[in-house]
Order: structure tokens, then sequence, then C-alpha cells
């Protein structure tokens, strides 16, 4: 943490004596005042929550006061320097402490007996500036600058260049670059199999590679769906930034289904397209094959979509979306032969029945 952070949490301003900042740049008559306190400090402890609420419910805007913890190595440093600088006499050294002008006032029965005659003489004169505590000053600029960093709205990737978003996550953007240069090499290949008739009985894949890969999708999506719905922080791995990816406005379609959810619809029908090319009659088999084929190419188009989002817009890559990607294109290249087969077969099926 560093220390004008670290002194914020020094400076408690009490909050039933705080001011708008129009009237702490002098805009109204003002009385300024410290006070030094020890949170394990029985008379302090009366002090704040006793007798200083009264006198700032009456006095509102026109009082500011500031405590300052001594029980922590700054907040003692700056007692001791208060103590130098006033020349407070031993037998008044202790807290609460406040100090207004230049003027010092010890003890629980001290503090509200003297301080609202204090406040109201300083009033009529125009008001009282902050003591003059060697390094106080300082440390209030340097806490009021942390302040005003910490309110300012930090920049989203939107307001970021594209080379700038790219480099938020420079390693996982890298692979989902090479991720969607594989998926539109492959899109482009199965393009090229659909126009080129000699190309439609090449290209097959074991049976198995699509049950396998679709379990692997549908665990993923289970798990992506998991994260988006309970709001919990994903497990990223070394690349990627997942979390930034499924907290983005892109992670839930149409600001109500999460992306997620979508992609375990798909590899369910994907399954049940399987499933009855597996063991439907020929009819049905091969209208469940061209099914499948088109959900993936559904699947693998809306991948490419988020694969273009993920380093371009959003400025991070989710490794988990990027497997899914994979997976889903994989699906995509084992379905295109067999789709190309079943077609054949239900074209030469219609020709003869007409």
């Amino acid at each position: 943490m560093n220390k004008p952070i670290r002194l914020v949490l020094i400076l408690i301003i009490l909050a039933c004596l705080t001011i708008p900042q129009s009237l702490a740049t002098g805009a109204t008559a003002v009385v300024r005042a410290v006070l030094f306190f020890s949170p394990t400090c029985a008379h302090c402890q009366q002090v704040i929550t006793e007798d200083l609420p009264p006198i700032g419910k009456q006095y509102g805007d026109q009082l500011l006061i500031i405590g300052i913890d001594t029980s922590v190595p700054e907040g003692a440093q700056m007692y001791q320097a208060a103590i130098a600088r006033f020349l407070i006499p031993e037998n008044r050294r202790g807290v609460p402490a406040i100090i207004v002008g230049d003027t010092v006032l010890v003890g629980a029965r001290e503090i509200p007996e003297q301080l609202p005659g204090i406040i109201e003489t300083g009033l009529a004169s125009g008001g009282i500036d902050w003591p003059d505590i060697p390094g106080f000053k300082e440390l209030l600029e340097a806490a009021e600058s942390q302040e005003t960093q910490d309110r300012a709205p930090n920049p989203t990737a939107e307001d970021l260049s594209l080379s700038e978003r790219f480099r938020l996550d420079l390693s996982g953007n890298i692979l989902a670059v090479i991720v969607l240069a594989g998926m539109l090499l492959s899109v482009t290949w199965v393009g090229i199999s659909i126009a080129k008739p000699g190309m439609k009985k090449t290209g097959r894949w074991p049976a198995w590679v699509i049950p396998v890969l679709t379990i692997i999708g549908f665990m993923v999506a289970v798990y992506l769906s998991y994260v988006e719905f309970t709001q919990s922080e994903a497990f990223c791995g070394p690349v990627g930034d997942c979390n930034t990816v499924q907290q983005s406005p892109y992670a839930i379609l149409f600001g109500i289904i999460p992306v997620g959810v979508i992609g375990l619809l798909g590899y369910i029908l994907i399954g049940i397209s399987w499933v009855i090319q597996q063991y439907a009659g020929e009819k049905w088999k091969n209208y469940a094959t061209i099914s499948l084929w088109i959900l993936a190419a559904i699947g693998t188009a809306f991948s490419i979509y988020l694969t273009i989002l993920e380093p371009f817009v959003i400025g991070a890559t989710c490794a988990w979306c990027i497997t899914s990607s994979i997976v889903m294109t994989l699906i995509f290249l084992a379905a295109t032969a067999p789709a190309l087969h079943a077609w054949t077969k239900i074209r030469n099926a219609t020709s003869k029945g007409r």
C-alpha cells in the first residue's frame, strides 16, 4: 500500500462533521481542527461518539474536524510534531486532544466545554484555517490527491486504442489470434471441399472423434455456465484473463442469455444429432448428419465472432472460451465429409423418387 493511501486511513474524517469541497476552499466561514485520538482510549471514544456529534450537528458545514490516530506510527509522529510546534507541556500531553488554530484542548471535559466558544469566535472572524502542524498540510494534500485519483473513473477497454487493448493481455490475445487464424483456415477448407466435388470423399475422421469432442465441449460449457450464473471467479491458468471476459457485457447475449448456456445447448443438440446419426434408420441418419454439420457450422461462426471480440474489443482472452472454439471447429471439420456424403445420398434418393 503506497503512502498516500495509508495516510488516508490515518486521516479519519468524522462523518458527521464533513463539509462540501466548496466550503473547504473558503467560500463560507469554516473552522478547521485536528483531533488526535487513540482507538483504545475510553475518553477519546466519549469525545468522538458523544461530545462532538452534537457540536457537529449545530455548526454543520461550518465545522471540519479531521482525526489522526496516534496508535499508528504516522499518527504518533504527527502528534510529536504538534507537541513541538505548540510547546505543549508534559502535563498536558495525551489524547483526546484537539488543536484549533493556536489553541490546544485536552481531555474529555475541556474539549466539549471550550470548543463551542472557540468555534463561535472563529466563525465571527471569518473562519480558522488548519493548525500549523509541521507536515500536516502536505499530508492532507497527498491524501486529497490520492482520493481524487481513486474517484477518477478507470479507463475501460473501449477507451483504449486497438493496440493498447491488445497489450492488456498480450500472451492470451496472441493465442486468440492464432486460434482465430486456424478457425478461418478451417472454414476456408470446408468451403473448398463443398465447391470441389473431388474433395467430397476425403477428410474422413475416426467415428469416436465427434462424441469425444462433444463431451469435452459440453464440460467446458457447463463450467462457463456455472461461472456466469454464480458470478464466481474462474480458474484461468497461465494464459489469458478469463474473469475479464466473463465480466464483460459480451458474456451475456442480448443482455439475457449467458454465452456459456448457448454453448451448453449447442453441444447438447450436437450430441442428440450424433446419437440419431448412429442409431436411426437410413433416412433419419442422413438428416441427422447434416443437422450435426449445420449446428457445428453455426457454433464455429459464433466462436469466430467471440474470438474476434476477445483480443480486439474486450482486450482479454478466456482460455476456456478458446478451448470451446477449438473443439467446435474440430467438430465442424470432422462432420464435413459425412455431411457431404449424406447430402449426396439425399439428392440421389430424391432424384430416383421423381
